[in-house]
């Protein structure tokens, strides 16, 4: 075997550096609670007496969200940069971002997660009509 006193060196760089990371978990507070990440972790199947693991996996879920929501955020700007140019002008006034389900679909869709979600009344196709006339 080829003993390459380099590579431990590497090697025990990255076992400080990850020790230390280790370490500075305990000093923070994540944005999720690590009771909720605890019960979800649970509902796996997943025990965890570790506070620095749960706190890892509170760290790399917020980082998960904040990146779902800068893309679902790229996708709002794109849709609402898409409008028709003789509706442009009154969008100028109101340059409020609105974001929406499709723009949160298709960032996640990015990611691997499909969403699904149920039909709104207001989003229905029938909206304003007699739900007895509906089926007719």
């Amino acid at each position: 075997m080829n003993h390459n006193p380099q590579s431990d060196d590497g090697k025990h760089d990255d076992d400080t550096a990850l020790s230390d990371f280790l370490a500075s978990l305990m000093e923070y507070t994540p944005t999720i609670p690590d009771e909720l990440v605890e019960h979800y972790l649970a509902k796996s199947g997943v025990q965890c007496p570790d506070v620095r693991l749960i706190r890892l996996v509170a760290v790399a879920t917020q980082k998960f969200v904040a990146e779902v929501a800068s893309d679902a955020l790229q996708h709002c700007k794109a849709r609402q940069a898409s409008v028709v140019k003789d509706k442009r002008d009154k969008q100028q006034k109101d340059k409020r971002l609105i974001l929406t389900m499709e723009d949160l679909s298709k960032s996640l869709r990015e990611y691997g997660v499909n969403v699904k979600h149920q039909e709104y009344f207001a989003d229905s196709p029938s909206t304003g009509i007699d739900p007895a006339s509906r089926d007719e």
